[in-house]
């Protein structure tokens, strides 16, 4: 296991009609003039972004709101609320929706406190100082509630990054599974293939001697797939939507990465798919996943062997590892197909002559990327077209 260092301070509000007691939240966490973000119908409709806007005029707090986050959250909103927020002087923002929502707060935040460009963090310069970023979650998937994380999609060259940066953790999340029931199917098995994406970007280490870890991922991954059929089947299943919430925070708050080398390959990957096709993140990574494992598996089929008789129940080939590491592959790929996810760039209307374009903005060049395998412009080309 490896040296780390370990920091998670967000504040969990878990349970049911939780969102009432926000402003009291916000109140205790130096809130006094608070934009609220948002996208857009669900939170109207609900009454969901009412009962927020009651909870802090209790608490005599102050608000404007911006709305308008899309799936792949933009730039242009960014720099919208980040304008907001200078003009207004608000020194606290409260993200109310899923990840798109909380990770386009978090690029306010951050640009809020920055005389230049907010770009600048998500070309590799480190964050030192944000906004408060608060959530009241309603999608469960990205984990941006209790993740250092933010990916924006910048519209000049539909270019899909990231900035990371503990500055940019949630000082509290409300966690109510209730607000995820009205989810649409497709949109709660995006969520579930998000969360074990971000589960297995952590567990195809080279890090040896990392059982805990190991164990951890395992143990959200079994969640994943015991109960997100179960919420598909029953959308109103309360203790199914309440394990796959709080898994989701699990899947990338790092409690699952510490001590060990991480990847983070396939997420680069999909990026590209996401930005070029608008599609949902979760569909994407459920295309580029097996893809990246098939092309992968060789540099260490027992791992892979692992993955497949612990999260899956294959049998062990002793004989022939390299079989039983093919078949929990082929598992996940069932599991896939049986929530919904698409597995192949045809199901999300994606082509293959268009992946010299994906290639060409991934801008790899002579550079590698990933650590479980080092991957070069050429192995990059070949996962995409095993995903076709």
């Amino acid at each position: 296991m490896n040296n780390f260092n370990f920091y998670s301070p967000t504040s969990f509000v878990f349970g049911k009609g939780r969102e009432t007691e926000a402003g009291k939240y916000v109140k205790r966490f130096g809130g006094t003039k608070v934009l609220i973000h948002f996208g857009g119908g669900s939170v109207l409709r609900s009454g969901l972004l009412d009962r927020v806007k009651t909870s802090l005029a209790n608490e005599n707090i102050t608000f404007t709101q911006l709305g308008g986050v899309m799936p792949n959250p933009r730039s242009g909103l960014v720099y919208e609320g980040i304008e907001l927020c200078k003009r207004e002087n608000i020194d606290f923002i409260l993200a109310v929706g899923g990840g798109s929502v909380i990770d386009s707060a978090k690029a306010i935040a951050l640009g809020a406190l920055y005389d230049g460009d907010f770009w600048d963090f998500y070309q590799g310069k480190e964050v030192e100082k944000a906004l408060p970023v608060a959530t009241i979650l309603t999608i469960s998937a990205a984990g941006s509630e209790g993740s250092t994380g933010s990916v924006i999609t910048h519209e000049t060259g539909m270019l899909k990054r990231a900035a990371n940066s503990d500055a940019l953790r949630p000082v509290f999340s409300i966690l109510n599974p209730e607000l995820t029931c009205t989810l649409p199917a497709f949109q709660t098995a995006c969520g579930a293939t998000d969360m074990m994406a971000h589960v297995l970007e952590r567990y195809f280490t080279n890090t040896k001697d990392v059982e805990i870890t190991d164990r951890l991922c395992e143990a959200v991954l079994l969640t994943v797939i015991k109960e997100a059929p179960k919420a598909l089947a029953n959308p109103n299943d309360y203790e199914a939507r309440a394990n796959i919430m709080w898994a989701g925070m699990v899947a990338h708050n790092d409690i699952c990465g510490v001590g060990r080398e991480q990847d983070w390959s396939t997420h680069q990957i999909e990026h590209e798919l996401s930005a070029l096709y608008d599609v949902a993140h979760g569909a994407g990574l459920a295309v580029m996943f097996p893809a990246w494992m098939k092309h992968v598996m060789q540099h260490d089929v027992m791992r892979f062997a692992q993955f497949a008789v612990r999260v899956w129940g294959c049998e062990m080939d002793f004989q022939n590892p390299e079989n039983t590491a093919k078949q929990g592959i082929a598992k996940f790929e069932q599991f896939l197909t049986s929530i919904g996810m698409p597995i192949r760039f045809s199901e999300l209307g994606a082509k293959a002559e268009d992946i010299p374009t994906m290639l060409k903005v991934l801008g790899l060049g002579a550079q590698t990327m990933g650590s479980f395998v080092k991957l070069t412009e050429e192995d990059v080309k070949k996962i995409y077209e095993l995903a076709v």
